[in-house]
């Protein structure tokens, strides 16, 4: 199994491979990024290599970080249980909208704000409803003679270069108030986004896909220690290449990408508040730990950390200004001299 990962040690940060306990660092000035430039099959070469030359660090003694710094986080909502649960809890309505089934749905994330396990969550100022998402993202990586356009579901299974645990963090009462706008959610996501322990190469995985490209991994999700939920990879409405292939068209996939799963049923508090009818289990608290398991993958653990204290609401501007013929109000021409 080949395991690419980031880690601090002894006052710098490595990248390379996670071999059994050990890591494997790459040789200087290398980095994730150049393996998914690589593409999988010279980064399959690079690993052998790596193993045979390399002097190994225990894995006991480095702090893992995320597993890349991605270009863009393309976050999906493909699993129909989720949006279901979720929608009774955010809007108060049940059901699935009809366009749901029509098309893969995605928002964009924030990629400058991702952490990796062991790393502490802070809540975001005006939070009181802090949430988890559980998720599997995939990692894209250089095909030759791609260039990540206008994919077919085939060619974008040759850009999968491998899969890693998200946990997309969410700020529900700041989702709720901003969804209302149609447009979002903005600040109750991207404050935090986990991924890891590491990326696991697709090549592992080949073997596991069914006839329709569905992977029937295991999925959990605990708070301290008691588990909450989970779900199979392969209840997704579409499998990755088919998401891949979509957020391809009329735009680029390039190596670095992450693309999420979207939440499994019952991995987050949020689709279980719809279900219940009230905040049960309740909203993360400081001191809390979420833990998510994946097979074939392997886990994360992250802490809730203290809220931020501060007002970050701005209210729109009452405008002085004229209205037209009809009776709407016109915003003022100013014109300097």
């Amino acid at each position: 199994m080949v395991k690419i990962a980031r880690w601090n040690y002894d006052g710098g940060t490595r990248e390379g491979f996670v071999d059994d306990d050990n890591c494997l660092a790459l040789s200087e000035g290398r980095t994730v990024q150049h393996l998914l430039q690589a593409g999988l099959e010279e980064t399959l070469s690079i690993a052998a290599e790596t193993r045979r030359t390399v002097r190994p660090v225990a894995l006991r003694d480095v702090q893992l970080l995320a597993p890349l710094l991605p270009g863009t986080i393309r976050d999906f909502v493909a699993f129909e249980e989720h949006v279901e649960g979720v929608r009774k809890s955010i809007d108060g309505v049940a059901g699935v909208v009809a366009e749901w089934y029509e098309a893969p749905t995605f928002y964009f994330t924030n990629p400058h704000t991702v952490t990796g396990t062991g790393e502490v969550i802070g809540i975001p100022a005006g939070c009181s409803e802090l949430d988890f998402e559980t998720e599997v993202a995939a990692v894209v990586g250089h095909v030759p003679g791609s260039e990540g356009r206008n994919l077919s579901a085939p060619d974008a299974h040759r850009h999968i270069f491998g899969y890693t645990i998200l946990n997309d963090w969410s700020a529900r009462d700041l989702q709720r108030r901003e969804m209302k706008v149609s447009l979002g959610p903005c600040k109750g996501k991207d404050f935090a986004n986990t991924l890891g322990p590491w990326i696991v190469t697709a090549d592992e995985f080949e073997h596991l896909h069914d006839e329709q490209g569905f992977l029937p991994l295991a999925m959990a999700v605990e708070v301290n220690g008691e588990a909450i939920g989970g779900d199979l990879l392969s209840n997704m409405g579409w499998p990755f290449a088919e998401l891949v292939a979509y957020a391809s068209q009329d735009s680029v996939v390039r190596p670095g990408d992450v693309l999420g799963s979207g939440t499994g049923g019952s991995g987050c508090l949020a689709e279980l508040w719809g279900r219940n009818g009230a905040r049960t289990p309740p909203p993360l608290k400081t001191g809390d730990s979420v833990g998510m398991r994946v097979d074939g993958i392997g886990s994360i653990l992250n802490t809730v950390g203290e809220r931020r204290e501060a007002v970050t609401r701005v209210p729109a501007r009452n405008r002085p200004g004229t209205k037209d013929g009809g009776g709407r109000k016109v915003r003022e021409t100013v014109t300097n001299h």
